[in-house]
């Protein structure tokens, strides 16, 4: 199969689990995305305090639904998971339709639509139908029935370290906890699952990528618990990824909280210097995703967020109208590309040193420099310094500026050719030892 047709085939795997914050649901799709990529699983036991927080009890949910008073089904969570209200308590009890209505959930501008509610950390139960739903039922008495527990058990999470010439890292994390929502769920996952095998084909990697799987917000804490001291040291930038999908819609960067961060300066970059259709968007703890947490005050690390049909801002946001064919396979084939073509750019953006600084070098004798000079012959030339001189500017301009104090968006604006236009170049120099690089530290070498 294709690419398309893997992710496609992830999607429909993952769609029907009941996942949440802890349980057998995460656990199934840290199995499933195991197939895929190398992932290590860790648990981390209920009660553990985590910062300011703790592990909570594991819910465990087997059946529920509504029933008439004469026995028909008004709604059953088999048949949606957002039908329950996710962590709820136990229930098992006749009410009147009036009763009952104190622990149903609409949305009544989308008459269509089952919301997504959750209730971690305060003891509740409820379901979730569609405002239309809730209106066509007559009075009379209601069975309702939940069967749930919660547990002693843990808190799962998973991550997949892929090394490279540095163990200076890139952290690409992503959220595992929403049943039956598409673009605000599956579509991290199945994108940093398929970035995972793009970026193990890549030759020469600068980097280390470590990728992380989580329970949103909770995950990420614990997460933080267990590895922020390594992360702090190792850590060179990173992205969040969430609500991928969405057909012909830009890319849109939400920047780290450290405003000097790599990513940060280099979509800065590629937005304004090379005018590419991303989305900029300033940091915030207001809302998003699990960059607040890395982002928090006692770790300040350089993460970012990558999105496209962004959370809160599109319909189905948070509910059933969440789909896979609203978010479209199509769009997390696009935001893949894009994420590898800004991680790729990133491994050429770091500093450079000139080998033979005293003086350009005689190009010539490494077939760097065009081999005839006349005013007839201008732009033309037995060797491959051609391009009405391009290469050769890039080459000049990459010498003189290679001293460990210019990043490659700095150099690059000079002349204004494109960021990947220097890999070719790049490539020549170092390839005749006149060039050595890229290191990510000035004036420093990247270990």
């Amino acid at each position: 199969m294709n690419e398309l047709s893997e992710m496609d085939e992830l999607f429909d795997r993952l769609f029907p689990i009941c996942r949440s914050i802890t349980g057998d649901g995460v656990r199934e799709t840290i199995e499933i995305l195991g197939k895929y990529i190398p992932l290590t699983m860790y648990g981390v036991q209920t009660g553990t305090e985590v910062f300011d927080w703790e592990i909570p009890k594991e819910w465990v949910i087997r059946e529920a639904w509504i029933k008439d008073e004469h026995g028909n089904e008004i709604i059953n969570m088999k048949n949606s998971n957002l039908h329950i209200v996710n962590y709820s308590e136990p229930v098992n009890t006749v009410l009147s339709l009036d009763e009952m209505k104190t622990n149903i959930h609409t949305i009544p501008t989308l008459p269509d639509a089952i919301p997504y509610v959750i209730s971690y950390y305060k003891e509740r139960w409820g379901f979730c139908m569609s405002q239309n739903q809730l209106d066509s039922l007559v009075e009379g008495n209601y069975h309702v029935f939940i069967d749930s527990e919660k547990i002693d058990g843990e808190l799962n999470y998973a991550h997949a370290i892929l090394p490279g010439k540095s163990e200076k890292e890139i952290l690409i994390s992503t959220y595992i906890c929403h049943p039956s929502m598409a673009n605000n769920e599956l579509s991290g996952p199945i994108v940093a699952t398929f970035l995972y095998n793009r970026i193990k084909k890549w030759k020469n990697r600068e980097f280390t990528y470590r990728f992380v799987f989580i329970p949103e917000t909770i995950g990420a804490v614990t997460y933080l618990h267990q590895h922020g001291e390594e992360l702090k040291e190792k850590l060179y930038s990173g992205a969040v990824l969430t609500c991928l999908g969405g057909k012909d819609k830009p890319i849109s960067f939400k920047k780290s909280r450290n405003l000097n961060a790599p990513l940060n300066e280099l979509m800065d970059y590629l937005v304004n210097n090379e005018k590419k259709e991303f989305q900029i968007r300033p940091f915030t703890p207001l809302y998003g995703s699990d960059e607040r947490q890395y982002c928090s005050p006692g770790f300040n690390l350089p993460v970012g967020q990558f999105s496209k049909m962004i959370y809160g801002a599109y319909t189905g946001y948070h509910n059933s109208l969440d789909t896979k064919e609203m978010m479209t396979i199509e769009a997390l084939l696009d935001s893949l590309n894009e994420i590898e073509y800004i991680l790729k750019l990133q491994e050429l953006n770091g500093y450079y040193i000139n080998k033979k600084p005293f003086g350009e070098p005689m190009l010539g004798k490494y077939d760097l420099y065009p081999d005839i000079n006349a005013p007839a012959l201008r732009g033309r030339s037995s060797n491959k310094i051609l391009d009405n001189r391009q290469q050769l500017n890039q080459i000049l301009t990459l010498l003189n500026y290679s001293d460990g104090k210019y990043r490659l968006t700095d150099i690059a604006k000079t002349l204004g050719y494109s960021l990947e236009d220097y890999a070719i170049s790049i490539d020549d120099l170092k390839e005749h030892s006149l060039l050595e690089g890229p290191f990510f530290e000035e004036g420093e070498l990247l270990r």
